[in-house]
C-alpha cells in the first residue's frame, strides 16, 4: 500500500492542530531572513508537520487493531525537501535529504540511526529483496536490506539527483557522499527562483521586500543571484547549510 499524504505540502492556512505553534517554536536556517513572516510560515509548515505525524500515528494504530503490525513493513519517506526558498526543487541537502524512516520488527532495532548513502531508487530493489523476488538488471537502485540489521554498514559511496523541471526549466545534477555535495548547473544565466509554490509564500515575498530594501544578508541573496556558479561543493559536515 503506498499512502501518500498532501501535508505538508502548501498552502498553509491557521487552524491545522488545535495547539498551534507559535513564532517562538521557529528555527529560522541562515539561509532564510528571521523575519515575523518568515517564522509565522515556519509556524504554519510546523502545523502541518504535526497533523501528518498525527495521521501516520492512525495508520500505525490500525495496522496494530488488525493484528498486522507484527509482520508489516513500514517505510516513510518525502519526495523533496520543504517548499520554501533554497530547499524545494534545489540539490542542497534542504532540497533532497529527505526523511527515510523504516519500522519492521524483527529486523529493525527501535531507535536505531544510519548513517550511510541512499537513495530513493534504492527503495524498490529493497523491497523485492525482502519479499524474496529477482531485481531486474535494469533498476538503477541497491538494496539497502543490509543496514535495516546493520546499519553501521554501507551499500552505496554516492547518491545522485537531478534537477530538469518545476514550474520552469532547469538542468542541475549533483554527487553526494557522507561527507561532501557537488552540483553542476547548466542554467547558469538564471536565478535560482524557487517554485511557484515558494514563491507565494509569505517568506519569498518578504525576502523580494528586504532584497529591495538592501538588507538581505549575503547567506540570502542565492535565490536573486545571477550568474549562478557552474559548480559547487560543500563538505556538509563541517558547512551544513551549505553556505
Amino acid at each position: 500500500l503506498w499512502f501518500a499524504f498532501v501535508d505538508p505540502h502548501r498552502p498553509y492556512r491557521d487552524g491545522a492542530i488545535p495547539r498551534p505553534h507559535t513564532a517562538g517554536d521557529v528555527r529560522v536556517p541562515p539561509f532564510l531572513p528571521d523575519v515575523p513572516d518568515t517564522r509565522k510560515d515556519l509556524a504554519l509548515y510546523y502545523d502541518e508537520i504535526a497533523r501528518l505525524d498525527g495521521v501516520v500515528g492512525r495508520v500505525l494504530t490500525e495496522l496494530q487493531r488488525q493484528g498486522q503490525a507484527g509482520n508489516t513493513m513500514v517505510v516513510f519517506l518525502s519526495d523533496n525537501g520543504r517548499p520554501f526558498p533554497r530547499c524545494k526543487t534545489t540539490l542542497y541537502d534542504s532540497g533532497i535529504k529527505t526523511p527515510l524512516l523504516v519500522r519492521f520488527p524483527g529486523s529493525v532495532k527501535p531507535g536505531s540511526l544510519c548513517h550511510s548513502v541512499v537513495s530513493s531508487v534504492d527503495l524498490a530493489p529493497t523491497l523485492l529483496d525482502i519479499a524474496g523476488v529477482r531485481v531486474p538488471a535494469s533498476f538503477q537502485g541497491r538494496s539497502f536490506r543490509t543496514l535495516l540489521k546493520q546499519p553501521g554498514k554501507s551499500i552505496r559511496r554516492y547518491a545522485y539527483a537531478e534537477h530538469n523541471w518545476h514550474d520552469f526549466d532547469d538542468h542541475s545534477r549533483s554527487v553526494h557522499s557522507v561527507r561532501f555535495n557537488f552540483i553542476r548547473n547548466e542554467y547558469t544565466d538564471v536565478a535560482g527562483t524557487p517554485p511557484a509554490d515558494a514563491v507565494r509564500s509569505l517568506t519569498f515575498q518578504a525576502m523580494r521586500r528586504l532584497r529591495d530594501a538592501g538588507k538581505l544578508t549575503s547567506d540570502q541573496q542565492g535565490c536573486f543571484t545571477v550568474p549562478r556558479p557552474r559548480e559547487e561543493l560543500y563538505d556538509v559536515v563541517a558547512d551544513p547549510f551549505e553556505l
